[in-house]
């Protein structure tokens, strides 16, 4: 199973990761939990500076933006493989 993390504080750009992210596993049809991330200090423990940030098993492969659908899914699709 993955394990896929949204890092940030709630803001709307996080939601949207949400959102994207979900959609993604559910398109692919993949066994993954996914785990909202909020405590700074747990964000900052990846690196992360500028929010909403994601981490596909444990690897950070996006912070500071929105990625596109596509995006998430080969990022799941890779750490699936």
């Amino acid at each position: 199973m993955l394990t896929i993390k949204i890092l940030g504080p709630g803001c709307a750009n996080c939601r949207k990761l949400d959102e994207i992210a979900r959609t993604a596993v559910a398109d692919l049809g993949v066994d993954a939990e996914i785990v909202k991330i909020t405590d700074m200090a747990a964000i900052i423990d990846y690196d992360v500076l500028k929010t909403p940030g994601l981490v596909v098993n444990d690897k950070l492969v996006c912070s500071g933006r929105i990625p596109t659908p596509e995006s998430v899914k080969e990022w799941i699709r890779a750490a699936a493989a």
